[in-house]
C-alpha cells in the first residue's frame, strides 16, 4: 500500500507473503491525528497561498485542509503534501497570477535537486523517472508503468467509473542499488526499509524503488544489452514477488491521482489494498512482465482459503487495524483481494457506485467503524451474505486447474 511516515508499514513482495501497513505520512501519525481532529470545513480549501516560514522558506501552494488553530495541510506545486504548524508560519498572502505550468522535464529537474548527485531523468507520456541506474533499466520500468497506466484507465472507464489522467506527471525514483535505496527509504519506512523493494508515499506522491537486477535476491549478472533487462529479472523465481510489488505500489499512485481516491482521505484499506492486489499479478511469460488485469492472484487466494475465519470480512470492512498488525496483515491483504475480486467479477456496477461514494471523501475527514459498515451495507447488503458469495467464488477459483 501507499506510505506516510509515522505509519511505518512494511512493503515487501506481495507473493512473498510479507506484511504491509498503511501509507507514509512524513509529518508523523500524532501530528496528523491532532490536525485531523481540528480540521475546518472551510472555503480555504483549494485556495492558492504564498507562505513565508520562520526558517526563511518561501512556499507557494494550494490549501488542502485548514485547522482551527491555523495549521495548514498544503500541497506544493510539485504535488507534495506538507503539514505546517501555526508557529512555523511567518506570513500568508495571496500569490500573483501563476506562472505558466512547468513542463514534465522542469518538474523532473526539481525532483533531481532533492536527490543525491548522479541521478538522471527520463520523461515519458505520463511519468517522470529519476534514476541513477542504467537508462535501459529506467526505460524498461517506465514501459511497465505506462502499460499499467493505460490498462488501469481503460479498465475503470469501461466499468463506468470516471477517471482522468493525473494533472501532473507521476514521479518514480529508481536507485541503482539496494543499499542506497534503503538509506533513502529509512526516512519514510524506518527499520522496515530492508524488507521493502518499493513503496508509494502519500505525502511526496512518489513511487520509490531500486534496480531489481541489482537485488540480492536476483541473479548477479547485469548484461545491460538492449532488450535484456526484462530477461534478467524474469530469469529468477523471485521475480514474481518483485514485479507484483512494483505494480501494486504504482496502482496506488494511479488510484490517488486519477480521481478514484483523494490522498489522506479515509479510504478503507480493504478497498485500496484490494484494488492494488487485483492489479498486481505479473505475467512472466513475456519480458513485458505484466499485462493482465484481474487475473487470479494465486498466492492471495491460497492464503485466504488457508486462513479464512467466519466474520473476517466484516472485520476488515469495519476497521483497518488488522492491516497494521504484523500478525494479521497477510491475512487481511488476502481477504481484501478475495473480497474485491468477488465484487469486481460479480457486482462491478455496485462496486463502482461505492467507489464514487469514497471518492467524495475529503482528506483527513472523520471516519468510524459504524459509518464504514453503514456505507458497505448501502452498497452491497449484509456483510455475512457477501462473505458467503466470496467463499463460493474462492472455492470455484481454487478448483480450477493451475
Amino acid at each position: 500500500m501507499p506510505v506516510p511516515s509515522g505509519f511505518h508499514r512494511r512493503h515487501s513482495p506481495p507473493s512473498a507473503q510479507s506484511a504491509r501497513t498503511r501509507p507514509i505520512w512524513s509529518a508523523g501519525r500524532t501530528a496528523l491525528a491532532a490536525f485531523s481532529a481540528a480540521v475546518l470545513a472551510t472555503a480555504a480549501a483549494g485556495e492558492r497561498v504564498d507562505i513565508q516560514t520562520r526558517d526563511g522558506r518561501g512556499i507557494t501552494g494550494t490549501v488542502v485542509r485548514e485547522a482551527q488553530d491555523g495549521s495548514l495541510l498544503l500541497e506544493h506545486d510539485s504535488g507534495r503534501y506538507e503539514l505546517l504548524a501555526p508557529a512555523t508560519i511567518a506570513s500568508r498572502s495571496t500569490p500573483a497570477p501563476p506562472a505558466p505550468s512547468e513542463t514534465p522535464a522542469e518538474s523532473g529537474k526539481r525532483v533531481l535537486a532533492e536527490l543525491p548527485a548522479g541521478f538522471d531523468l527520463l520523461v515519458t507520456k505520463h511519468y517522470v523517472v529519476c534514476f541513477d541506474t542504467s537508462r535501459e533499466y529506467a526505460k524498461w520500468s517506465a514501459a511497465l508503468f505506462e502499460r499499467l497506466h493505460d490498462a488501469f484507465g481503460n479498465y475503470w472507464s469501461r466499468a463506468g467509473l470516471a477517471v482522468a489522467d493525473p494533472q501532473r506527471p507521476l514521479v518514480v525514483v529508481i536507485f541503482a542499488n539496494r543499499q542506497d535505496y534503503e538509506a533513502h527509504a529509512a526516512g519514510d519506512l524506518g527499520a522496515a526499509a530492508d524488507r521493502v523493494v518499493g513503496y508509494y508515499n502519500l505525502l511526496s506522491n512518489r513511487v520509490t524503488t531500486f534496480d531489481l537486477t541489482g537485488s540480492d535476491v536476483l541473479a548477479p549478472q547485469r548484461s545491460r544489452r538492449p532488450g535484456q533487462v526484462g530477461l534478467e529479472i524474469l530469469s529468477n523465481p523471485a521475480a514474481t514477488g518483485l514485479i507484483s510489488t512494483l505494480v501494486h505500489e504504482a496502482t496506488h499512485q494511479l488510484a490517488f491521482n486519477d480521481g478514484m481516491h483523494q490522498r489522506l482521505a479515509p479510504v478503507p484499506l480493504w478497498v485500496s489494498e484490494g484494488i492494488a492486489t487485483y492489479f498486481e499479478t505479473p505475467d512472466l511469460t513475456t519480458t513485458r512482465a505484466w499485462r493482465a488485469v484481474g487475473s487470479v492472484n494465486q498466492p492471495r487466494l491460497d492464503h485466504f482459503l488457508k486462513t479464512y475465519r467466519p466474520g473476517c470480512l466484516e472485520g476488515i470492512i469495519r476497521a483497518d487495524d488488522s492491516f497494521r498488525n504484523p500478525d494479521t496483515a497477510l491475512d487481511s491483504y488476502a481477504a481484501a483481494w478475495a473480497l474485491c475480486h468477488h465484487l469486481l467479477q460479480m457486482r462491478k456496477g455496485e462496486f463502482v457506485e461505492y467507489l464514487q461514494v469514497l471518492a467524495a471523501k475529503q482528506p483527513l475527514a472523520a471516519d468510524s467503524p459504524t459509518e464504514r459498515l453503514k456505507e458497505f451495507r448501502a452498497a452491497f447488503g449484509d456483510p455475512e451474505a457477501v462473505e458467503q458469495g466470496v467463499m463460493k467464488t474462492a472455492a470455484r477459483l481454487a478448483s480450477r486447474p493451475r
